[in-house]
């Protein structure tokens, strides 16, 4: 019908919803490009630190091999350990420059807060169907194009950085290795600024995609508008009133089910689980369950209406956690439920038919 159509804008209520379950527009690109940009700035200015203390590591590692019997007398422990500082040491203003900027690039994008359900297991993301239109929906063909783009864009700018100079590069045969290492550095510092640039641009066209999309996906119907307004329109304190009368007539509701239980299973205070079984069904069903005062409340039910209350502390606790009201019972309780049916039939003299075994 045209009137479910989601053709309203979120409101705050609902985005406010979607970010603290994680669903949030974020672009992976554009932390890329910013940290691709940092670890060049880094290389930029660190870089004849880098290559000066690797290149003194390298020499100090030489001249210790130069000696074997002292190499063998000490081992290759302190050997490896200098290496590894010293790589360490050269590394760190790079890696330290990309963990900021990736950190402040997710800061700017989704800011300082913490999504924990976000990381929850939601059985929607294993169903093939979505999992198909992920894979051939247009998401899918906006990252296929992007992916492209970039190869290509990357490609033509090394091409135009090179093909130019394609003379001026061969000339270049014959020269000493460290004026020849400058140029190759230079050359090849230049296409990685000039790629990192139109990664950018790339980036930021898909920051653009990425809230568009997320827009599209919140988008809500005009009931859902009106249902949302109504509820907005309730003062807390009323709606306060009416969560607590919907319990309590959910209590008056189970309560009056434990009338008709079979049995109910109690540990002696905390908890409590009510089972009924007429034979029309499987298996016998939970009707009530209960935790503490809930729980001393539904046992005094039992008792005053006389429905037998066996103790079983880990039955009770099982019943409670794994099974939910007005559903049967698993399979692997039928065992359980059935020896204690009989008991209770047995010991009452009533005549009713007994769970079956698994």
């Amino acid at each position: 019908m045209a009137g479910h159509d989601k053709t309203e804008k979120a409101t705050p209520k609902r985005r406010a919803e979607a970010r603290r379950k994680g669903q949030v527009a974020r672009s992976s690109d554009l932390n890329g490009s910013i940290v691709l940009l940092a670890a060049l700035g880094a290389l930029a200015a660190f870089g004849p630190g880098i290559v000066d203390g690797l290149g003194d590591s390298m020499r100090e590692s030489l001249l210790r091999i130069s000696h074997p019997g002292q190499v063998s007398a000490n081992g290759l422990g302190p050997l490896l350990a200098a290496a590894g500082m010293a790589i360490v040491a050269a590394t760190a203003p790079v890696a330290l420059a990309c963990l900021f900027a990736g950190l402040a690039t997710n800061v700017a994008q989704l800011g300082l807060r913490f999504s924990p359900e976000g990381l929850r297991p939601d059985p929607k993301r294993l169903n093939p169907i979505n999992g198909a239109k992920n894979i051939f929906g247009p998401n899918a063909l906006v990252e296929a194009l992007k992916s492209s783009g970039k190869v290509l864009i990357v490609g033509a700018i090394a091409a135009l950085a090179l093909l130019p100079n394609l003379t001026s590069l061969a000339s270049m045969v014959g020269i000493q290795p460290p004026a020849l290492g400058e140029e190759i550095a230079s050359r090849a510092a230049q296409i990685a600024w000039m790629a990192a640039a139109a990664y950018l641009l790339i980036a930021f066209a898909d920051v653009f995609w990425q809230r568009h999309r997320l827009d599209k996906q919140l988008r809500m119907d005009k009931e859902e508008i009106k249902r949302e307004q109504k509820e907005e329109s309730i003062s807390p304190e009323l709606r306060g009133a009416l969560r607590r009368r919907q319990q309590q007539m959910s209590r008056g509701r189970m309560m009056a089910a434990v009338l008709g239980a079979d049995v109910v299973v109690a540990n002696p205070t905390h908890f409590a689980a009510a089972l009924s079984y007429d034979g029309t069904r499987a298996a016998p069903v939970l009707v009530a369950k209960g935790q503490d005062l809930i729980a001393l409340e539904i046992r005094r039910v039992a008792e005053e209406n006389g429905v037998p209350v066996v103790e079983n502390p880990p039955l009770a606790r099982s019943l409670f956690e794994t099974v939910a009201l007005d559903a049967e019972i698993p399979e692997e309780l039928y065992r359980a439920i059935a020896e204690l049916l009989a008991f209770v039939y047995r010991t009452a003299r009533r005549r009713a038919p007994i769970a079956r075994a698994a």
